[in-house]
């Protein structure tokens, strides 16, 4: 058996492209030109994935701890990240019949309230106008069985510096982008309300796990995590990313199978969590996003996009337009 996640592996399902004109941005990928967990992801790799049939014509990079400097304060170690990032973005923009990067999410700690203006200013210089928003997650969980546990302290939400920080990235104009687990919803919810004058995007739909301590929970998990999407969108100044939910620790277990899932695989098991989220937070308030390479270890970038188009079949064009395309443009202002 291939390894899962490998090119062979993601290979042995291929399908033909659904609606292969539509206009996409993938508003949330990595890059790694040093190994991680996920391996290297460069802009090759990007592209490889990004060509491989449905029309993405600009992305978002998210950050990923990547390339950042060796040397220097540590607040302003994260500037290699964007560095590097627009570095590759102004490659990527060369070749204007593929996917260019058009947008950065770097980070920067919000517990520094708001001497974070110095971190940020930094970003801005180093992003070559590509420079968009933080992202500070705060992913936390005891239970130690989790391939990705995430921070061993608690999620800073509640802080009176960190909100601060967040309060100074509205102001400067700025987006804030996190990734947590389901258990922290309300802690986000929070925050959220704390904040209402800064663009928060909630990634990866706040995250239901379904491996270790939450095996065979998913649907008890599912019932609480609905109740929190919809207070959370109760907040019109979150936008919620629809994607990533195929990491090993959502717990759909296609990372353990001999192929990856088909579309209609994809679709039958996850259309419950976006059509939730879309229903609750409307197209005009819902991005569609990739999350690779880490979710390239459950299913193909080409499968998972025909999986995702499938769930929103029967939508309108100009909500469809709204989730691939439109309200990434419009929140990161592409």
């Amino acid at each position: 058996m291939p390894t899962p996640g490998s090119a062979e592996w993601l290979a042995s399902v291929t399908e033909e492209i659904i609606e292969p004109e539509r206009p996409i941005v993938d508003t949330h990928h990595h890059l790694w030109k040093t190994p991680s967990m996920w391996g290297t992801y460069v802009l090759d790799d990007l592209w490889a994935d990004t060509g491989s049939g449905h029309n993405i014509e600009k992305t978002v990079f998210i950050d990923c701890h990547s390339s950042y400097r060796q040397n220097g304060p540590d607040h302003l170690k994260p500037i290699g990240e964007t560095e590097y990032v627009a570095a590759v973005a102004a490659e990527s923009a060369k070749q204007p019949d593929k996917a260019t990067i058009a947008g950065i999410v770097s980070f920067a700690n919000m517990t520094l309230g708001d001497a974070v203006e110095e971190v940020l200013q930094a970003h801005e210089e180093a992003g070559n106008g590509l420079f968009r928003g933080i992202r500070h997650a705060g992913p936390h969980d005891t239970t130690g069985t989790l391939t990705n546990p995430g921070s061993r302290q608690p999620t800073p939400y509640g802080r009176e510096d960190f909100g601060l920080g967040v309060k100074t990235l509205g102001k400067l104009g700025y987006t804030y982008d996190t990734w947590h687990f389901f258990h922290q919803n309300q802690d986000y919810l929070q925050l959220a309300r704390a904040v209402p004058d800064t663009a928060m995007i909630l990634d990866h739909f706040g995250t239901p796990l379904g491996v270790g301590a939450y095996a065979g929970k998913q649907d008890e998990i599912f019932e609480q995590w609905q109740k929190d999407i919809k207070e959370i969108s109760g907040c019109p100044n979150v936008v919620a990313k629809l994607g990533g939910l195929a990491m090993p620790d959502n717990g759909f277990g296609w990372d353990r199978n001999e192929k990856p899932p088909t579309s209609n695989e994809f679709a039958e098991a996850q259309k419950r969590y976006y059509l939730h989220t879309i229903e609750c937070f409307g197209p005009e308030r819902c991005m569609f996003e990739s999350n690779f390479p880490v979710d390239r270890l459950s299913v193909s970038y080409q499968v998972m996009w025909n999986g995702m188009k499938k769930i929103v079949m029967d939508f309108s064009d100009a909500e469809k337009q709204a989730m691939f395309y439109g309200t990434a443009a419009r929140v990161y202002r592409l």
